[in-house]
């Protein structure tokens, strides 16, 4: 397994899932979900990992759980 580090800029409650690209040194990332109850957390880590094409559980969020800027784990298969 290797270990990818990425630093994301998070919009809330925005009208669609997507990632949008980079802005500076983040990955600019909008999820429709709203930021309360950490549903936007968990939004992100279904998105990013259907779009890595991870397991979620390979997805996780390591700084910044209340914050719009995180670093975020995420564990890939050697050779993917």
């Amino acid at each position: 397994m290797k270990t990818l580090y990425l630093n994301i800029k998070l919009q809330p409650s925005a009208s669609k899932n997507e990632i949008v690209g980079q802005e500076g040194q983040f990955i600019r990332v909008r999820v429709q979900s709203p930021p309360v109850d950490g549903k936007a957390n968990k939004a992100l880590i279904n998105l990013l990992a259907k779009e890595l094409g991870v397991k979620k559980a390979q997805v996780s969020i390591i700084s910044g759980q209340t914050s719009r800027m995180k670093r975020v784990q995420v564990q890939v298969e050697d050779g993917a």
